[in-house]
């Protein structure tokens, strides 16, 4: 399979490496010209469990994709989502009337940007719980396990979507085709929702925030406004069951983690992805009429917190 990778930060580079490794051709986008120009002239290094690898990809920069004249079955989208719809406008002239778009983005709302590029029954939805860093340019850290939850976003699709379960079985990337997977895109935003953005604001980990007395009444607020947007788009969120997951973070090995988001605002003084998380939830509460006074505090806190610290777009790709 002719398979793009549209942004190579340690997510993006796990699954080229896995999928270049098994035979399938696989070219590189990313918008951090020092990570192109590293890759280009060194290969893509990782330290993949304790193992050191190189592989020699191609590599392009938003500005050179027009200039390849590739056409890949299948273009798998690792950006930032604020990133997600100048990158698409950069890889729309690759896009043909049979190319696939697989988002495996965190957050929710995706799909909103994706569909002006791609046909819906083009378009696969997923999430992935693997791992992976980037520690300079064109150089990763990929360690541990994982795995990847996929799902057709129109009954048309299905037929090609269980050929990419193959593909990434074959590769070791231990893919599941799913009957819900909108489920578990939104369950996983609930734990962005409320452990990335109130650890952000509070500037402690996962534990410490949970050894607040406030913690459980923020909790189950948030996560129920979640859920209550959620069933208008037909999905019927847990809400016990999803408080209980993310909850149990606050004992579990992770609690000792500053999230990503975290990661981005505090230390490094990126801007967020706020408004595909909590400000998803709001905007779309606006519009079915659904009132969602936490997740709208919490995005404008946020959005405070990045023209305070003068926080800026990210030029590189990192999930």
């Amino acid at each position: 399979m002719k398979i793009t990778v549209v942004g190579a930060g340690g997510m993006g580079s796990r699954f080229a490496i896995m999928l270049h490794q098994t035979g399938h051709n696989v070219e590189l986008v990313d918008g951090w010209q020092d990570n192109v120009d590293a890759i280009r002239a060194n290969g893509l290094k990782a330290d993949f469990n304790g193992e050191p690898v190189t592989v020699k990809l191609p590599i392009y920069s938003p500005a050179e994709v027009d200039a390849t004249g590739e056409k890949p079955d299948l273009i798998i989208v690792f950006t930032k989502s604020n990133q997600l719809r100048s990158m698409m406008e950069a890889v729309k002239p690759i896009i043909s009337p049979v190319t696939y778009v697989l988002c495996l983005l965190n957050g929710i709302g995706h799909e909103d940007i994706l569909e002006d590029y791609v046909a819906k029954d083009h378009l696969i939805l997923g999430i992935t719980m693997w791992t992976a860093g980037m520690t300079g340019p064109g150089q990763v850290t990929l360690v541990g396990n994982g795995d990847v939850e996929l799902q057709n976003f129109e009954p048309a699709g299905e037929a090609f979507t269980k050929q990419v379960v193959q593909v990434f079985t074959e590769a070791g990337l231990n893919p599941k085709y799913s009957e819900n997977v909108k489920y578990s895109i939104w369950r996983k935003a609930c734990v962005n929702g409320t452990l990335n953005c109130l650890c952000s604001l509070l500037e402690c980990n996962i534990g410490e925030l949970g050894s607040t007395t406030v913690a459980p009444d923020l909790l189950h607020t948030i996560i129920a406004e979640f859920a209550t947007v959620a069933a208008k788009e037909g999905i019927d969120l847990d809400e016990q069951e999803v408080y209980d997951h993310v909850a149990g973070t606050f004992t579990a090995n992770i609690a000792g983690h500053y999230p990503s988001m975290y990661q981005d605002l505090v230390k490094n003084h990126r801007a967020t992805e706020i408004d595909f998380i909590n400000g998803a939830v709001w905007r779309k509460g606006q519009k079915y009429g659904i009132p969602t006074p936490y997740c709208a505090l919490l995005t404008q806190l946020i959005h405070a917190k990045e023209q305070l610290v003068g926080a800026v777009e990210r030029t590189k790709a990192h999930v």
